[in-house]
Formats: C-alpha cells, structure tokens, sequence
C-alpha cells in the first residue's frame, strides 16, 4: 500500500486552485448546477475550506469570470502599427488562442449567470469595442459606425463559441473570414452612412494589395456579372 502526504498549499495558491475549479465546472454547467459541495470534490479539499477562501458559490463563479474576462481583454491589445486589416488578423489570432487555450474560462465568461458576471462579460465587449476605435482612429463615432463594431464584436464572440462546440472549420480560416466580416458589415453600411464611407475609404488606401480586404473585395466581384473580377 503506497501513502502520500498532501501538500499545504498557500492562500493565494489555493485560491487559484479554486479558481481553475470553477472555470471547469461552470463552463459545462450553469451556476445553478453546480454545487459548494461539488467544488468541494473536484478540489480535492472539504465544503467548509472552500467557504474558507469564498463566502460563497457565487463569489467564486465571479472571480473566475473576472480572471477570464482580464486576460480576454489583454487579446485585444497589440500595437497600432501597419494595415488595420493586419492588426485585426493579429487580434482573431491572440483571441482564438485565448479560446482554445483556456477553453472552460472562455464558455464560462461568456455563458454567464449572475448580474455581476454579465456586467464583468459587458465589460469585455466595451474593452474590444474600445480596442477596435482606437486602431481605427475614431474617438467619437456616429451611431451607424457605432453599430457596425458592436455587431461584430458579437459575431466574433458567437463564431469563437460555435468553433470551440465542433470546430469543424479550420480556425485559421475563421480567423480571416472575421477579418473579412467586419469590411462586409462596414461595406454594407457605408452605402448608406457617410460617415463609414469615410473611415472605410482611409481603411482600404492603407491595404497592402495582397492583404485580407483585397483578397475579400476581389472574390466578391467574381460573384458579379460582367464585373472584371468576373472574368
């Protein structure tokens, strides 16, 4: 028979420890389902030493969304230098790094639960939202600029998710075809909004002839009769 002695681990480290629990739990199941007792078990440590470290299960589904949604937001940030379209390519990339990396942490930031996690996932939509005005050099967009960034903050949040469920589509594909949904949503718009129009214009002359948007614009005039695009 083999014996072992448990390490004592610090607070701070058992707080962590917790933490990394939760994210797991609460990323397969709502916060209802899951209980003091189950993380208790999957901790390997008693019910009462988790209400040692956090008054409660709710408290701890918090600090496991707040962990995720700060080291979400940190994706966003990468240096304004080159080609927006670049740049965006870069983001998709750190952020679906974050996506496959940290798996549970991302579907449990995203999932939910409390009024305090979804203000904590509101602010992460805000941090990317903010991110994409600054590499677009807007410090006061209209209402119709406003909604196209928005929107596709939301798509690349549900397109993270669906590929996390099956990934039956390369995520480097994905990645580009992101980068390619927000020149459409900004197209569609700028046919109507003068404002876009105009961040759209400054956005393509800076576009190296073989970046995403080229490639996005050339294949789309190959869908259009007669065009030159078209053959």
């Amino acid at each position: 028979m083999t014996t072992g002695v448990r390490r004592r681990m610090g607070v701070e480290e058992r707080r962590q420890q917790l933490i990394d629990v939760a994210l797991k739990l609460f990323s397969d199941r709502p916060p209802e389902d899951v209980s003091i007792d189950d993380i208790a078990t999957a901790a390997g440590i008693s019910r009462p030493l988790v209400y040692h470290y956090f008054p409660g299960k709710y408290s701890l589904y918090e600090a496991a969304v707040r962990r995720a949604a700060d080291e979400l937001s940190a994706r966003f940030q990468v240096p304004r230098e080159g080609p927006f379209s670049l740049r965006l390519l870069l983001v998709m990339g750190r952020y679906f790094d974050f996506a496959e990396e940290h798996a549970p942490g991302f579907s449990a930031l995203l999932r939910g639960g409390s009024v305090r996690s979804e203000a904590v996932v509101e602010e992460v939509r805000q941090a990317a939202y903010d991110q994409l005005l600054a590499h677009l050099e807007l410090t006061d967009p209209g209402p119709r600029m406003s909604l196209v960034i928005r929107t596709w903050v939301g798509v690349a949040e549900t397109t993270a998710l669906s590929w996390l469920a099956d990934r039956s589509i390369p995520r480097r594909e994905l990645e580009r075809q992101l980068v390619h949904d927000l020149l459409a949503l900004a197209a569609v718009t700028a046919a109507f909004d003068e404002e876009t129009a105009g961040v759209l214009r400054r956005v393509v002359e800076q576009e190296p002839a073989d970046g995403p948007f080229a490639e996005l614009v050339s294949r789309l005039l190959a869908l259009v009769p007669g065009s030159a695009g078209g053959g």
